[in-house]
């Protein structure tokens, strides 16, 4: 028998229904696929070049640093500094990740024993629920609904056990809704941490895209006493299957994530670190360039929205369109297999989120203008025949 902590998680959705949709192309079927997060475009060409160069040289494949090469975290530090007015000292107050999803498993096991309780948003990132089941934490969510803007309600935050709570999970530009960060929520989330003691983890991917202000938690005056930052180039800098990701937060924070993470891998590959540096170094028009092509597909994803009736906020960022769906459809999961198997298009079911996603479709911008086009029009062609 597995342990315990194996049988309070399913196998990720996107797992399984990949294998699905892998089956049913077998079949002929020619799915187009609107459901992942994972920019289809290539990274900067000197940013490849860059690996290459250095996976050449004879020095560059042995065992690397737990905490990065000092250059890497510098060019965080500098990246940080550009963009969001933030400063951070690169020898201790930043932790490269093996992206986003190892920094979630490493924070909450840095912080949380079995029983104490975790903060998860509803809907949210699958993956905070599913690593604080097998942390064995207690799981206490938080609503977030359309009609409070995707943000926290502080006054039902305050009727939770709250002495139990370690860790709050937050995500601003948040996913899958695509609600935008503000200084005035980071600065109550930051309030609420400190008040009662609880570490408020901001996870932070989609702060470029199709987003002309990015925002850090760490904007707010003091919220590294008591907030960590998590931060990757899979979205912004089209490097998901590279695994780069970082984390920032106060040197004591940090040390506790690096005594976990110490034990559990060796290190990043070393030509991937300087190309990540060299990633880094990318001027406001390299996220103008990703920019407009995800606007041009936006647009296309809006009107498959409007042809299926969903009705959808244009304010919302990052790489998805989320929108709610009509009243008389069933679910959100009997509209994407719908979708899915009359249409051959893939669009993810917001169920998968939480409870409060269950009237909501999101689809995903990864995907060419020629590809969103031809969902569009097998959209169309099963609605009129509906």
């Amino acid at each position: 028998m597995p342990a315990n902590r194996v049988q309070q998680v399913k196998e990720y959705y996107f797992s399984r229904k990949l294998k699905e949709i892998a089956e049913l192309n077998a079949n002929g079927a020619d799915i187009i696929s609107l459901g992942i997060g994972g920019p289809d475009r290539p990274p900067h060409i000197d940013t490849i070049n860059t690996l290459c160069q250095e996976a050449q040289l004879p020095n560059s494949h042995g065992y690397q640093s737990y905490v990065g090469l000092p250059e890497l975290r510098e060019a965080f530090s500098q990246w940080y500094k550009r963009f969001y007015n933030v400063e951070l000292n690169s020898a201790n107050e930043i932790q490269p990740l093996i992206g986003s999803k190892e920094g979630i498993l490493h924070t909450t096991l840095a912080f949380v024993n079995p029983g104490d309780g975790v903060l998860l948003p509803n809907p949210g990132y699958p993956t905070y629920t599913s690593v604080s089941r097998l942390a064995e934490a207690e799981l206490y969510t938080y609503d977030l609904t359309e009609e409070s803007n995707w943000e926290p309600d502080f006054d039902a935050l305050e009727k939770l056990p709250l002495e139990k709570i370690k860790l709050m999970w937050v995500n601003y530009p948040h996913m899958p809704t695509g609600k935008r960060a503000s200084l005035e929520l980071f600065q109550k989330l930051v309030d609420f941490g400190r008040k009662h003691n609880i570490v408020i983890v901001n996870d932070n991917p989609y702060s470029f895209i199709l987003n002309d202000k990015p925002l850090s938690i760490f904007n707010i005056e003091g919220a590294k006493d008591i907030a960590i930052e998590m931060n990757s180039l899979s979205k912004s800098h089209n490097m998901p299957g590279w695994r780069i990701g970082m984390l920032a937060s106060n040197p004591t924070f940090i040390q506790w994530i690096l005594k976990v993470k110490s034990n559990i891998d060796s290190g990043q590959f070393r030509p991937m670190m300087k190309a990540a540096i060299e990633a880094l170094k990318q001027g406001q028009e390299w996220y103008d360039d990703v920019n407009s092509t995800y606007t041009k597909r936006r647009l296309i994803a809006e009107e498959i929205m409007n042809t299926l009736g969903c009705h959808f906020d244009p304010e919302q960022s990052g790489l998805f369109l989320w929108g709610r769906i009509p009243n008389d459809a069933a679910s959100s999961e009997a509209l994407a297999d719908n979708i899915l198997y009359n249409a051959r298009v893939f669009i993810t079911p917001g169920f998968i989120f939480g409870s409060n996603g269950d009237r909501y479709i999101r689809i995903s911008l990864c995907a060419t203008e020629e590809k969103m086009n031809e969902a569009l029009n097998r959209i169309k062609q099963l609605v009129n025949n509906q």
